[in-house]
């Protein structure tokens, strides 16, 4: 199956990555997708950009290399109540959100915690999608974290990186099993993200593939099939 945008990708401004956004949008059209969304990391994240980035994002083209740009933030989840960190004056402009638990923004609770922190994260209505909630170090329930997708309509992202061997993240491959069964059994559509920080990253979601296929998750609840699937969840508000 040919996935045609990934919508969670980091440029210099995230501070910890590793290309511009041109860099980025030329990687995206020579690897034949349609759409890149860029998703820098929100203010609370140590080195990345300041409020004044995100309120300029006016002054960027969406089109790039001949590619479709999506201009957006991940937001840094910051307490149980479901804070973030950026304002709503800011949300509102942005074309995507992806919102993620990050240790130098938040500090794990519970399994009870951590779930109703994230269901509160899903009723922000510019809360498009939860990245990677797929961490050991944040332990969720997850039928009730796919269930909470369903209702509120904001999807869960199976995330590339997290399987790659050297990432940070705690039995990652486990916990998206769990997840992409209890999404099969509930029909609950997903999406996978890239999460590059480099642009020979970008579209490169070869492991999450290969769980998919091992799975035998239907290609029908994947939203990177068409750029008119991934719509239907953006501008709720």
């Amino acid at each position: 199956m040919k996935y045609m945008l990934d919508v969670h990708t980091h440029t210099l401004a995230s501070g910890h990555a590793y290309n511009t956004i041109r860099e980025m949008a030329c990687a995206a059209k020579d690897r034949g997708l349609e759409l890149l969304g860029i998703t820098e990391h929100a203010p609370q994240m140590p080195g990345t950009c300041h409020d004044f980035y995100f309120s300029n994002l006016k002054v960027v083209s969406r089109k790039m290399c001949g590619m479709e740009l999506l201009l957006g933030v991940e937001l840094n989840i910051l307490d149980f109540d479901g804070n973030v960190d950026l304002s709503e004056e800011l949300l509102k402009r942005m074309d995507i959100v992806i919102a993620s638990m990050h240790t130098p923004c938040y500090s794990s609770g519970t399994k009870q915690e951590n779930t109703k922190t994230y269901i509160n994260v899903m009723k922000n209505p510019y809360v498009n999608i939860i990245g990677h909630p797929d961490d050991s170090r944040y332990p969720v329930d997850m039928e009730a974290l796919v269930l909470a997708s369903k209702e509120h309509k904001v999807l869960l992202e199976l995330n590339n990186s997290s399987l790659n061997p050297i990432g940070a993240r705690q039995d990652a491959r486990g916990n998206d099993i769990e997840m992409l069964q209890l999404c099969k059994k509930h029909h609950v559509p997903i999406i996978i993200g890239s999460d590059a920080h480099t642009d020979s990253d970008v579209g490169r979601h070869d492991l999450a593939m290969m769980l998919i296929e091992e799975l035998d998750f239907p290609e029908e609840l994947i939203v990177n099939r068409a750029v008119s699937e991934l719509r239907k969840y953006l501008n709720k508000v």
